[in-house]
C-alpha cells in the first residue's frame, strides 16, 4: 500500500486541527479531524464520553476510528491520546506519514484555556505536566517527522510542513 496521507500527532494545544486545515488547503488534500469523527459517531462531545463512559471506553472508541479510517490524500488531525493506541497508530502509519507537532510544556499550558471542556484524556488527579512527560516519548517514537510549533503561527508551521513534504516525499506534492 502506498502512503498518501499525513497524520498530525501531538499534545492538546499543539494546533493539530488549525494547522491541519491550513496545510490541507495549501497542498490540496482532504482534512479529517478524528475528534470530530468520534463526536459525530457518538453524538456527543469528547468530554461527555470521558465523563459518562470512562477513559478506557473512550480509548476503545478512538482506536476503532483509527483502525477503520480508510482515506487517501488527506491531512488527519488526531486527538492527543492516539499515542496510547499502538495498533491504531500503526494502522494510520501504514497509509501515511506521522508528523509530530512539538511544543514545550509552558507553551501548551498557555494555549489550553479551558482544559475541562476540551476532552483531555487524563487519569483523575493527573496533571497536564505529567501527561506531557508521559506522552512526549510516545510521540517521538511514532513520528516520521517532528516540526516545532514553538514561537510561530499556524500558517508558518503549515508552510514549514509543506517544505518538508516537498523535500522528503516529493511524489505526494501537487
Amino acid at each position: 500500500m502506498t502512503k498518501s496521507n499525513f497524520i498530525l500527532i501531538g499534545m492538546p494545544g499543539a494546533g493539530k486541527s488549525t494547522i491541519g486545515v491550513i496545510l490541507a488547503k495549501r497542498i490540496g488534500f482532504h482534512f479529517i479531524d478524528t475528534d470530530l469523527v468520534i463526536q459525530a459517531q457518538e453524538k456527543c462531545r469528547l468530554q461527555q464520553i470521558i465523563d459518562t463512559q470512562g477513559l478506557k471506553k473512550f480509548r476503545g472508541i478512538e482506536e476503532q476510528i483509527l483502525l477503520n479510517l480508510h482515506t487517501e490524500h488527506s491531512i488527519i488531525a488526531t486527538g492527543g491520546s492516539v499515542v496510547y493506541s499502538e495498533k491504531g497508530l500503526r494502522a494510520l502509519g501504514n497509509n501515511g506519514y506521522q508528523i509530530y507537532l512539538q511544543a514545550n510544556l509552558s507553551t501548551l499550558q498557555q494555549r489550553i484555556a479551558d482544559m475541562g471542556q476540551r476532552g483531555l484524556v487524563m487519569d483523575k488527579g493527573q496533571t497536564f505536566e505529567q501527561l506531557y512527560q508521559e506522552r512526549t516519548p510516545l510521540y517521538d517514537k511514532f513520528a516520521d517527522l517532528t516540526i516545532s510549533v514553538q514561537d510561530i503561527n499556524a500558517e508558518q508551521v503549515a508552510a514549514n510542513i509543506e517544505k518538508e513534504i516537498d523535500r522528503r516525499w516529493p511524489a505526494l506534492s501537487f
